[in-house]
């Protein structure tokens, strides 16, 4: 007689799955890394020396900097910014929770702490960026890289469930509740400190301040959708058990399946819905042309998956 699995037998992930998990858990940490560091550079070597307070905390740093620099050295942009973040961390804690708030601390003490070591490897080359040095004389091409290199990276913390902390938090805060686009949010979020600048700088700088914001915040929107999108597969066939193994033991994924008629051939077929990456769906495709040419297959984008396996909402 067939002895029945105890809970704790069931509840047993496999090895894959295990290590899927693993790799899964690395790739999100270095990608962090990897959007921290994009965004120290883009704010320490473009938008700081060119006053583009496009808005958020950095933007915030920009403008009181510009009245510290002289009179309160130590009020460096570094500086200023681990201290509007500290105050904007203890409200993403309270509304966001302590998983989402975890990483936007690590991300903001590793985005102060880079740029902390910026200014003192260019002071100890003799290069004052916080003084207004800017890498070229092209303003607008500092501007792209500025908008580019911030924009990334944020659309890079969101989609690892994390961000810069400054008022990322408070967009995050608002697309939880007014269930906003991010992008939207952000506007809403910065539009304030960025029309500031007409009055602080000057009309240019406004204008670039502006354009800047909305800028970001259509990259930010695109490059998350981008991330963040993966297949919806649904396959028509007569022979699921040529494809059902290699969906549970190749891609380590699960599938619905349910019977259907043919409208045409009134033939009796079996249809299977799964989702998955994108790569895994190039590996299905193929899978199923070399195993079964007959089925008939539908691959649809989509934007965003939520649930066990994919990514849960904040």
């Amino acid at each position: 007689m067939k002895k029945d699995k105890t809970p704790r037998e069931l509840k047993q992930v496999s090895p894959e799955n295990k290590r899927k998990k693993i790799r899964g858990v690395a790739l999100d940490w270095t990608m962090l890394n990897i959007g921290v560091l994009m965004l120290a550079i883009g704010v320490f070597l473009f938008k700081g020396p060119n006053n583009f307070a496009t808005g958020g905390v950095s933007g915030i740093a920009i403008i009181i900097a510009r009245y510290t620099v002289d009179t309160v050295p130590f009020l460096t942009q570094s500086v200023l910014n681990f201290i509007l973040n500290g105050l904007l961390l203890i409200l993403g804690f309270i509304f966001l929770g302590k998983g989402c708030t975890f990483k936007t601390a690590y991300c903001s003490i590793m985005y102060t702490l880079e740029m902390y070591a910026m200014e003192w490897i260019f002071r100890a080359c003799g290069t004052e960026f916080i003084n207004g040095y800017t890498l070229t004389n092209q303003k607008f091409l500092e501007f792209v890289y500025a908008m580019l290199l911030t924009g990334i990276s944020t659309a890079i913390l969101f989609n690892c469930r994390a961000s810069s902390g400054g008022t990322d938090i408070v967009a995050l805060i608002i697309k939880k509740y007014a269930k906003m686009d991010i992008g939207k949010a952000m506007v809403a979020t910065d539009l304030i400190i960025a029309a500031s600048t007409f009055i602080i700088f000057d009309v240019t700088t406004g204008l670039f301040s502006i354009l800047g914001l909305f800028f970001k915040s259509f990259l930010v929107d695109g490059v998350i959708e981008s991330i963040g999108k993966s297949k919806f597969v649904t396959i028509i066939t007569s022979t699921p058990e040529l494809i059902t193994p290699f969906i549970i033991e190749g891609l380590h994924r699960s599938y619905t399946s349910y019977k259907a008629t043919g409208g045409y051939s009134g033939e009796e077929k079996t249809v299977l819905l799964t989702v998955c990456n994108r790569r895994e769906a190039l590996k299905l495709k193929l899978k199923i042309h070399a195993t079964d040419s007959a089925a008939f297959v539908i691959l649809t984008d989509t934007n965003e998956i939520l649930g066990k396996g994919f990514r849960p909402s904040f």
